[in-house]
């Protein structure tokens, strides 16, 4: 925010005085506005389509918490779940029956997955699907893709989107030589190159870990025959593929990406909306692999509070929910308006540029052409999105602080908010060509 700008005067407070409690003053990089500048707002509470900051500043949201908050914030039968849960108590460290009924919603929803773990975090997920496959196959690499992130897990941070590409940081300080060693880093969207690395480790080769549509580089679609080739490659040597759907997961269909693209993985990972906006992860695939989990198997993976009683009960009504009002036709809808409005923004302000979308994940890419990988990306004019992103916000519009991250579309969007927003970008991209 300009350092003077009274609109923002009780968040720069806070961020001064989170400063001397939290490194960088926040508890993910990802919130930290270091991409475009400035120092984050603080946010007060949300409602619907809306985010309002300390200042009592409104503005619309596309981030909806990086993914979560499909129904909108503060989803009345979400906050009522949660309620009725923190009065039964926070935590037993016990089964519940809650347990048992966010588990059936995912088995029902996720045809791929027959049996499933519950954890906290996606990073959780990825990191305990990662060593069941590990653990099933008897082997010790893995394949991930460049740009493509599975959340802060050591063998996974080798070359990482979202924040740490946001912070040029693709290899992260603490990770081992010997943890990355594990790690085969092969390009997105490239057949060939997963065809070579399998030629060479075969059999060494425990899975192949990718997004099934990209969202912490900004949003890109894998080709068909990057598909084809993921869903056949690694089978045919012995290796498991890792659909990570933490970011995707009931967003772009009830079944999340891999029923919209038909990928057929042999394990899943899930976050964000599984957990209604409260701290869940999970992971799940065939009974088979599944039962090699601890104490059924010998893979050991654990968590004092995995099934939280309060977590489980957002994340059952979210599924609930979506399963009883279907919003996918109107989230359709509602992201093609919004990337067909973003381009002709861009077009206008007559930028280099190129709008990639699917259902309600969309992002306006800085960059001649398509995208179709992280060295694609990595060419984004990020000094353009930064300033274009402090236009947006100035009128009211809150887009993700970074070039490399996706926007979310909620339910709770109004076409008056979608007017109102590809207004704002008309306006806001004449201002950032202006100032650069």
């Amino acid at each position: 925010m300009p350092s003077t700008d009274p609109r923002y005067a009780n968040s720069r407070v806070a961020f001064a005085t989170a400063k001397r409690l939290m490194p960088g003053g926040v508890n993910s990089p990802a919130r930290a506005f270091g991409a475009v500048g400035g120092e984050p707002l603080f946010i007060d509470h949300a409602e619907g389509a809306y985010l309002y900051d300390v200042d009592g500043n409104r503005y619309i949201d596309y981030i909806g918490s990086w993914g979560p908050m499909i129904l909108g914030h503060a989803y009345p039968a979400v906050v009522q779940g949660v309620q009725q849960a923190v009065a039964r108590g926070a935590s037993f460290g016990a089964p519940t029956e809650a347990e048992s009924e966010l588990a059936q919603l995912i088995i029902e929803m996720v045809p791929s997955i027959e049996r499933v773990r519950l954890v906290s975090s996606g990073t959780e997920a990825a990191m305990s699907a990662i060593r069941l496959a590990r653990g099933y196959t008897g082997r010790d690499r893995i394949i991930k893709f460049a740009g493509n992130y599975h959340g802060h897990v050591d063998s996974l941070l080798v070359a990482a989107g979202s924040s740490a590409a946001t912070l040029g940081q693709p290899n992260s300080p603490g990770v081992t030589a010997g943890t990355a060693a594990d790690t085969l880093v092969l390009p997105y969207n490239d057949p060939a190159a997963l065809a070579q690395a399998f030629a060479k480790y075969g059999n060494e080769i425990a899975a192949v870990a990718f997004e099934p549509v990209c969202g912490n580089m900004g949003v890109i679609v894998p080709s068909a025959e990057f598909l084809a080739a993921l869903q056949t490659i690694p089978r045919t040597h012995g290796a498991l593929l890792l659909c990570d759907e933490v970011m995707t997961g009931f967003r772009l269909a009830p079944g999340g990406a891999q029923e919209r693209l038909g990928i057929e993985p042999d394990l899943t990972t899930l976050g964000k909306i599984v957990g209604g906006g409260l701290p869940v992860g999970a992971y799940g695939g065939k009974s088979e692999v599944m039962a090699h989990v601890l104490p059924e198997g010998p893979v050991f993976q654990a968590g004092t509070l995995s099934g939280n009683p309060l977590a489980t009960a957002a994340g059952a009504a979210t599924l609930r929910a979506l399963r009883e009002t279907n919003p996918y036709p109107r989230l359709e809808a509602i992201g093609q308006r919004f990337a067909e409005g973003l381009a002709a923004a861009a077009q206008a302000a007559g930028v280099p540029h190129v709008v990639q979308s699917i259902g309600s994940m969309v992002t306006l890419f800085f960059h001649k052409g398509p995208v179709r990988s992280w060295d694609d990306a990595a060419q984004c004019d990020t000094a353009l999105f930064g300033r274009f992103f402090w236009a947006m916000l100035d009128r009211g519009v809150y887009l993700p602080c970074s070039q490399y991250e996706a926007c979310f579309l909620s339910a709770a969007h109004s076409d008056a908010d979608l007017d109102h927003t590809i207004s704002a970008a008309h306006e806001a991209l004449a201002e950032a060509v202006a100032a650069g």
